[in-house]
């Protein structure tokens, strides 16, 4: 079951579990739209693995699967791939 963070572990911007700007890699490391289209080239700055768009649970899962509210967030923010 995907954990559905809650926000870009990049910019700190929040991505609820309907959001479409959510990416993720296989560890589920999660980014915004922004920062892996702009700073990441679809990287993960973390396993080097690809981000994809991450799936949107539907509404009714989420009372019984709730997403996560533990924020993941790296400390000097993300940088550019080489």
């Amino acid at each position: 079951m995907l954990e559905l963070r809650p926000n870009c572990e990049c910019c700190d911007k929040s991505l609820p579990p309907g959001s479409e700007e959510a990416f993720i890699c296989t560890f589920e490391c999660t980014f915004c739209r922004m920062c892996a289209d702009s700073v990441l080239g679809h990287v993960c700055p973390n396993c080097s693995g690809n981000l994809v768009q991450r799936p949107i649970r539907p509404v009714s899962a989420l009372r019984n699967n709730p997403a996560s509210t533990r924020r993941v967030l790296k400390d000097a923010g993300c940088q550019a791939h080489a």
